[in-house]
Parts: structure tokens; sequence; C-alpha cells
């Protein structure tokens, strides 16, 4: 795409990715661990964009999806990432429902 266009965008995820408790920030830290910095700045670029786009065509409000919106969408997975943590250090585990 345009080169400005790039540049604006990557500078907005760079800002976005240090923000706290917002769905952008943990997408950038999310990809970051996997793909590198650099390369999830551009992919944080791209959400931005497609968000602005969306805002712009359906001329309605941003409503950010929250800074763990990743952990939300997967709950068992969490529950089960961190239960094999902990019987990686060597903990057993078991689990009860609250009353």
């Amino acid at each position: 795409g345009d080169v400005w266009l790039t540049d604006i965008l990557t500078q907005c995820a760079w800002s976005a990715a240090r923000t706290r408790d917002t769905y952008l920030s943990a997408q950038f830290w999310r990809l970051a661990r996997r793909i590198g910095k650099k390369k999830a700045a551009i992919a944080v670029a791209h959400s931005i964009l497609v968000i602005s786009w969306h805002l712009l065509t359906n001329d309605c409000d941003y409503q950010d999806l929250g800074g763990d919106y990743f952990t939300r969408r997967n709950a068992d997975r969490q529950r089960d990432r961190l239960i094999g943590q902990l019987h990686n250090l060597g903990y057993r585990v078991t689990l009860e429902r609250p009353a």
C-alpha cells in the first residue's frame, strides 16, 4: 500500500502496544512473542486499518474488546495451560468449582 499510510499506521501500532488493558495491546504482545516486535507492529497496524474501515463504513463508535479478550475467548485453554505449567514445576493440581 501507500508508504505514508504504512508509516503512520505503524507509529499508531507502536503507541497502541504501550497502552494498558486494550485489545490492540494484547494482540501486539501475543504476536510479539511468536513473530517478533516489528512484524507484530505491522499486524496491529493492519488491524487498525481494518477497524478504521469498519468504523467509517458502518458509521459507528469503536468499542474495545479489552485486554483480556484472548483469555476470555479460550478460558478452558488458559486453564489447561496454567495447570500444565504447575505440573512442569512439580505440583499436583486438583480443581474444584466454587460453591
